[in-house]
């Protein structure tokens, strides 16, 4: 499943994040919402683009910190603000034209199932509820926004056998 992945789709709260919101004061006065976001996730999604693997999300809330991170990763597809996902998988899965069989997702809860059942490859994330844990076909060490998504990351690069091209490009030796 993940030697075949060639589009990694995710869902943000509680996958690229640990699910907690935060309200600052905005300069009007007003509370704007942010979010925190795992570096090392980051610097695994950008190899992603690097080396010709899509990647996008698929969120329920819309939040500006999101659509910001999503940019600095590199993301091909950004969908917010929908919880209705089986209509953006099948757009996505069209423009993309791949087989759902070359699709991996990353959720956390009830509203990623619908897309995990659609995909090749079904990744829960530590933090998630057991009920989506249940249907998937990998379960992460890490919890959302804690490296969860490097660790698919690694986990897809290394099943494809481009691990070694990451390390070689930061000069680090492999151990045969």
């Amino acid at each position: 499943m993940a030697a075949r992945t060639r589009l990694l789709l995710m869902d943000v709260d509680g996958v690229l994040t640990d699910g907690k919101l935060y309200n600052v004061p905005a300069p009007d006065g007003t509370m704007a919402e942010t979010k925190g976001f795992d570096s090392q996730d980051g610097i695994g999604l950008q190899w992603m683009a690097r080396l010709g693997i899509v990647t996008g999300l698929i969120s329920g809330r819309v939040s500006p910190a999101t659509e910001t991170r999503a940019r600095q990763c590199k993301f091909r597809y950004i969908y917010q603000g929908h919880l209705e996902k089986i209509p953006v998988i099948n757009e996505i899965l069209a423009d993309a034209k791949l087989d759902p069989a070359e699709v991996a997702y990353i959720g956390d809860d009830f509203t990623d199932v619908v897309v995990m059942r659609r995909v090749g490859f079904a990744i829960a994330t530590a933090n998630a509820r057991p009920e989506v844990k249940q249907i998937a076909h990998y379960v992460t060490a890490a919890p959302g926004g804690q490296g969860a998504v490097r660790e698919v990351v690694e986990l897809l690069l290394r099943a494809q056998g481009r691990w070694g091209e990451i390390l070689r490009h930061y000069e680090i030796e492999q151990a045969e």
